[in-house]
Parts: structure tokens; C-alpha cells; sequence
């Protein structure tokens, strides 16, 4: 009979129910977090007086010993015995004999012992997460500082609306990234609270520390209100709901890299360690890595809102449909890791034509603005008719065949004789993007604080 049966059963449960019940398949992932969590509270028990030491010593090398078995390999699952806690449990009682092995559970239940198997393993995961991101970071601030005065269209709508320089564009997505590793360090703050001790609901007649388990594992405090201890699955949405933001970011700089190695901008090139080809067109040299990154993006939104699924009508204190909500947290995180490293290699590994990226400068006008600016400054006119001239430059650079940057001053004066003869230093593409300044802005001197600015915060990583 699985140990989890009570004396209340008079029949052994079917087959059918012991597959359709289990969560060890995947719960047996919690195996390092249930042992963690399982000797902070024999330690506790003893020091409490609940358990004799020699009990306690016994259950600690016991533990260990099935510790050193799973990592082994020799550790033989069942899925009879539902879930890791379970397996762990009677593994232990094997080795330590069932007297000792049974007193393990004391003043606990699986409701307290799972949530903090699953918030221990949340809480790594979130740290992994924030170290992952920053090396990110650091990859895109080393390519960022060769690049300050590379040329970049600039895209609004994607089309061409203004020269940046390439760091610039990529100090956006380390902007990005930066915010996600913020939501991860307060996550883990706002979740550092011990659920142990929690017992089912209501907490335990027995005289525990819960203090003394919580600072032992690492938290900052136990938990405040029992039910809510075994209740409480915001962790695991906030991790979710972090990785889906962060997997935001990563696919749109994903969509860019697929864009920038395409034959039309030929922006970048992609490595071949991290590019894959045709299995007819032998010319093609595709970008799957980053559209793999898109794809998955799609698939960690699915598990957010899954979770937000189960546990919107679920009543207090536990209930079994909780057992839904690892899946994919695993899922999740996995999926985020792996993806944090591919992509930090594809980056380190890419090429970036520079020549072709000025070129693409030289179309769609990206100067425009400047002829506006200068028109309101050097000849006092109202923006909207300054917008309205300009306008009218852009369309006379067309019949022309020309970029605004390349125009004739005198083509430009016969539009508006306002137009000065020093218009055409402002008009060219490296006085554009210096020209923006503004704390945040894309000039290279703006872009130097910025990188300056990440390299500062980055070394606290």
C-alpha cells in the first residue's frame, strides 16, 4: 500500500489512479530541494527536542545517502509512490529502518513540504535567471563599445526615420534586459518567506522553530499566515510573468537578427556554429537559432496563462489542482535558460558589416528632420511650416534621385530662399546623429554615458 493511504482505506487504489494521481515523472526535478528542505527540519525537530539526535543523525546520513543515489543514477523511481517526497520518504525509512525513517514527517505536511520544495527551486532559478541576463548584457555592452560611431537607420513603422549609431540601438536592449533582472531581484525578495512549518493549513501543535528552518534554507522569514503558506503560488505567476517578459525582449532582438541577416540588409552574419541549412536549396544558410527564440516565446506566454488558469477558482487552503502548477515553471525556465545562452553565443559569434549599414543610411531621407530643425533655429519658421518645407525638399531629393543628405544646397533654396549656404553641414548623416545629443540621445557622446552608465551598474554581477 503507497504510504500516503491512511487506515481509512479499505481497497488499494486502482492503477488508472496511481498514473492519473502521480506528479513524481515530473516532480522528481524537486529531488535536491525536497532532501535541502527535509534536513533543515530534522535538525529543527532535534533541536526542538521532538526528535532524539541520534534519530536526527540517522535521518541526515540517510538522506545524503539517497542524495547520492539519485546523482548517481542507482536511485530507482516508482511511480507508485506518487510524488518525490513520497519516494524520498521511503527510500530513507529502507536505509534508516521505518521507526526513524516515519518520524522524519513529524509537525510537517506534503501541503508545507511541496510548496517549499517548489519555492526553493523558484527562488534558484530566479538568481540563475538575473546571472544568465547579465552575461547577456555584458556580451551586447562589449559589441555596443566598438560601435558608438557606427551608422544604423534608425526605423519607426520599419521604415527609415533617423540615423543612430549601432550601440545605441543595441543600449535599447540592454535597457530592456536590465528591467527584466530588476523584476527577478524583486520577485525574489517579495518571495523570500519560508512556507514550512506551515503543516496542512493551520500550522502544528508541535513546538517548532519555524524561524530557525527559514533562516537555514535561505529565507528571510517564515511565511506569516499558514493557509496562505500552502496556498500562496504568486511565485511561481511572477517567475512566469518574468520570463515572459524577458523572452519578450529576447524575441524582438531575435526578429531583428533574422531581419539583419537577411539578403536584403545584410546587416550581420550569423555564424555557421549557430546557423543551419536547407535540406534542397543549398545556397540557404538559415537563421533558425533566432527563430527558434520567437517561437518559444510564444510557448512560455502558454504557460503563464495556464497557471493563471488553474488557480483562479481554486478555494482555500490546498487542493490537488494545485499539482498543475510545476510543469510549467519547469517548462519555463528551461526554456529561458537555454535560451539566454544560445543567444548570448549567436551574438558573440555574428559579424557586423558596418559598410552596409552606413549604406542603408544614405535611403529614406533619415536626415529630413535635421533640414526642420535647422529651418526653426536658423530661420526662426514655426515647426508645422517648417515641417511642410521640408516635406516638399524630400519630395524635389526624389525627383532627383538623391538622399536629402546628398542634395544640392541651391536645389534646397529654390524651395526657400531662407535656406542658408551652411544648411548642408547639418544635413549630412554623421552631423544627424551627433546632432541628438540629449541625455538618453543617440550621439556618440550620449552613447558613451549610457555605456558608461551600464558598465557601472553590470559590476555588481
Amino acid at each position: 500500500m503507497a504510504k500516503s493511504r491512511s487506515g481509512v482505506f479499505e481497497k488499494e487504489a486502482s492503477e488508472l489512479l496511481n498514473r492519473f494521481n502521480a506528479s513524481l515523472p515530473f516532480d522528481k526535478k524537486l529531488y535536491k530541494e525536497d532532501i535541502e528542505g527535509s534536513l533543515a527540519h530534522a535538525a529543527m525537530l532535534s533541536e526542538q527536542g521532538i526528535l532524539t539526535k541520534d534519530e536526527a543523525n540517522s535521518i541526515a546520513l540517510g538522506l545524503k545517502k539517497v542524495l547520492e543515489e539519485i546523482e548517481s543514477g542507482r536511485f530507482v523511481f516508482d511511480i507508485q509512490d506518487e510524488d518525490i517526497h513520497m519516494a524520498v520518504e521511503k527510500r530513507l525509512s529502507e536505509i534508516v529502518g521505518e521507526d526513524i525513517g516515519g518520524r522524519l514527517h513529524t509537525a510537517r505536511s506534503r501541503n508545507d513540504q511541496v510548496a517549499l520544495d517548489f519555492r526553493l527551486y523558484v527562488q534558484k532559478n530566479s538568481l540563475h535567471l538575473i546571472n544568465l541576463t547579465a552575461k547577456l548584457i555584458n556580451t551586447l555592452l562589449t559589441i555596443a563599445k566598438e560601435h558608438t560611431d557606427t551608422l544604423l537607420p534608425g526605423m519607426t513603422h520599419l521604415q527609415h526615420a533617423q540615423p543612430i549609431n549601432f550601440a545605441f540601438h543595441l543600449l535599447a536592449y540592454m535597457s530592456m534586459f536590465r528591467r527584466d533582472i530588476g523584476r527577478f531581484e524583486s520577485s525574489h525578495k517579495r518571495n523570500n518567506f519560508s512556507p514550512l512549518g506551515s503543516a496542512a493549513m493551520a500550522g502544528t501543535p508541535y513546538p517548532i522553530d519555524r524561524d530557525k528552518t527559514a533562516k537555514e534554507l535561505g529565507f528571510d522569514a517564515p511565511m506569516s499566515n499558514a493557509m496562505d503558506g500552502v496556498s500562496d503560488r504568486d511565485f511561481a505567476l511572477e517567475i512566469l510573468f518574468n520570463i515572459s517578459v524577458l523572452m519578450t525582449h529576447i524575441s524582438r532582438l531575435a526578429e531583428e537578427l533574422i531581419l539583419w541577416s537577411s539578403t536584403e540588409f545584410k546587416f550581420i552574419i550569423l555564424s555557421d556554429e549557430y546557423s543551419t541549412g536547407s535540406s534542397i536549396m543549398p545556397q540557404k544558410k538559415n537563421p533558425d537559432v533566432p527563430e527558434l527564440l520567437r517561437g518559444k516565446t510564444g510557448r512560455v506566454y502558454g504557460n503563464l496563462i495556464g497557471l493563471f488558469t488553474v488557480l483562479k477558482g481554486l478555494p482555500l487552503a490546498y487542493n490537488k489542482d494545485m499539482q498543475e502548477d510545476k510543469e510549467g515553471v519547469f517548462d519555463s525556465v528551461e526554456t529561458a535558460v537555454i535560451s539566454l545562452k544560445i543567444l548570448n553565443e549567436l551574438l558573440k559569434t555574428m559579424s557586423i558589416n558596418k559598410e552596409n549599414m552606413s549604406k542603408a543610411c544614405a535611403k529614406g531621407h533619415l536626415s529630413a528632420t535635421d533640414l526642420a530643425d535647422y529651418l526653426v533655429t536658423h530661420a526662426n519658421i514655426p515647426f508645422r511650416e517648417a515641417h511642410f518645407i521640408t516635406g516638399k525638399a524630400v519630395a524635389r531629393a526624389e525627383e532627383l534621385g538623391v538622399d536629402i543628405s546628398e542634395i544640392n544646397v541651391k536645389e534646397l533654396q529654390k524651395i526657400d530662399g531662407r535656406i542658408g549656404d551652411d544648411v548642408g553641414r547639418f544635413l549630412s548623416l554623421e552631423a544627424s546623429m551627433n546632432a541628438r545629443n540629449s541625455k538618453g540621445g543617440t550621439a556618440t557622446s550620449a552613447t558613451l554615458s549610457q555605456i558608461k552608465e551600464i558598465e557601472e551598474w553590470i559590476k555588481s554581477f
